[in-house]
């Protein structure tokens, strides 16, 4: 069953900021809502590792004195949010969803925080993660798996799985992610919202903690992607966009990267409407999968080499494994792999010649259930990682801002449509999906 909708559901960021404004709301109203919401609704889905209600309170009074005195930071301002357990927050436990890290309560916060606090957003508390971030799927961490709210027996998808459920269930309108390999938009698509991966450092990692330092982005997910939008201007300083034409937008056939569930496929090609069709250049999708497992791998056992010496009892069976694993690919291909990044962005900046913005769905299949570790989109067994990464990886690879918005629903579970740009067109990415159907 699914579980009931929270306080914020379909409350968008806009909403929720001119209630603020015109005093038919409060944020000590929306905090003790988003708190409410955890404490009745949160045991179903395991979104909140950590719930922060005493800071969160404080914080809220304080927005509403400084917006009662005319002091105004913009449109967080006042607004719950959730923070990914991977980044840091000064004085709240920052497990990384591992043994490793239990007890450990850092004394700063991350950038990202930083400039949440700044902005007058109140942080409720932090959002579950896959273990150290290194999985798809949101069901492997210290504090358990984080469940999807259109199905609690299924998948959030990873590794902001937490971030995803509590904004899918309307916990709060707001959560921080981080998005490797399609962390931000794969939880985003299985749970029904918008995230969006900005170009590359475009939010600073600095307080994140890294699975692979050249492929981390920090992202946002929010109700609908205005809301997202407001999010990314508010953490990253960007004025308001002007007024675009519409985008030159088209279809990306990319069944070169993955063979998807074509009832998924179709679904959000149908979201997406009448676009013209490009293709993948040959080799490409073998070379950018090639490319990512590389730098990842070699990234990912950098960062933690020492404690796969030193504890590796106290890692998960399956990120140890994959850890292993990842201790034999050669120091040579990740080389190979950093000269390979840079061909293969000349050949994705064709993809653009004659168009803005690229569309194409996020994850082609829907959430799977939790543990599965197979499934047959096509009729064809796979890994249930692959299904979930390989549409969204490539561009993690290329640092392109990715956005994933709804794009209904396949079999009553949530599909997104993910849609790519170069860097710097963040506007015509975000207009594109304001016209898409509701």
């Amino acid at each position: 069953m699914p579980i009931p909708p929270g306080p914020f559901t379909g409350r968008t960021l806009a909403r929720l900021a001119k209630d603020l404004r015109e005093r038919r709301t409060t944020s000590t109203d929306l905090t003790e809502q988003a708190l409410g919401a955890a404490t009745a609704l949160d045991p179903g889905l395991n979104a909140f590792v950590t719930v922060d209600g005493t800071g969160a309170l404080e914080a809220a009074k304080a927005a509403d004195a400084e917006l009662a005195a005319g002091l105004d930071r913009g449109p967080l301002h006042g607004v719950p949010v959730g923070v990914k357990d991977l980044i840091e927050v000064a004085g709240l436990p920052a497990t990384m969803g591992s043994r490793h890290f239990a007890g450990y309560v850092p004394s700063r916060d991350a950038a990202c925080v930083a400039r949440l606090r700044e902005a007058g957003a109140v942080i409720v508390g932090k959002t579950t993660t896959h273990e150290f971030a290194y999985g798809p799927t949101g069901d492997r961490s210290a504090n358990g798996a984080s469940r999807n709210p259109h199905d609690p027996s299924r998948m959030s998808g990873g590794s902001s799985g937490g971030s995803g459920a509590a904004v899918g269930a309307g916990l709060v309108p707001l959560a921080l992610g981080t998005d490797t390999g399609g962390s931000v938009r794969i939880p985003a698509a299985l749970c029904g919202v918008a995230g969006f991966k900005p170009a590359y450092d475009a939010i600073p990692a600095d307080g994140v903690f890294p699975l692979s330092r050249s492929l981390d982005h920090v992202g946002v997910l929010a109700g609908d992607p205005e809301s997202c939008l407001i999010a990314y201007r508010a953490l990253t300083g960007a004025g308001a966009p002007a007024p675009v034409e519409a985008a030159r937008v088209a279809w990306l056939d990319a069944s070169d990267l993955f063979e998807g569930d074509p009832e998924v496929v179709a679904a959000v090609r149908a979201a997406a409407g009448e676009l013209p069709e490009v293709r993948l250049p040959d080799g490409f999708a073998e070379e950018v999968l090639r490319t990512y497992r590389a730098i990842q791998s070699c990234e990912a056992v950098a960062v933690h080499a020492d404690r796969m010496e030193t504890a590796p009892e106290l890692f998960g069976e399956e990120v140890l494994e994959r850890l292993r694993g990842a201790a034999q690919v050669p120091g040579w291909s990740y080389v190979r792999a950093l000269e390979s990044r840079e061909r293969l962005a000349a050949v994705a900046d064709g993809l653009f010649a004659r168009h803005d913005v690229l569309a194409l769905p996020t994850a082609a299949v829907t959430a799977p259930l939790i543990d599965e570790r197979e499934v047959t989109p096509a009729g064809r067994p796979v890994p249930v990682g692959v299904a979930l990464l390989s549409l969204t990886c490539p561009w993690n690879v290329l640092g392109l801002p990715a956005l994933t918005v709804p794009a209904g629903t396949v079999a009553g579970l949530p599909v997104g449509l993910q849609l790519l740009c170069r860097p710097g067109d963040e506007p015509l990415l975000f207009a594109t999906a304001s016209r898409l159907p509701a």
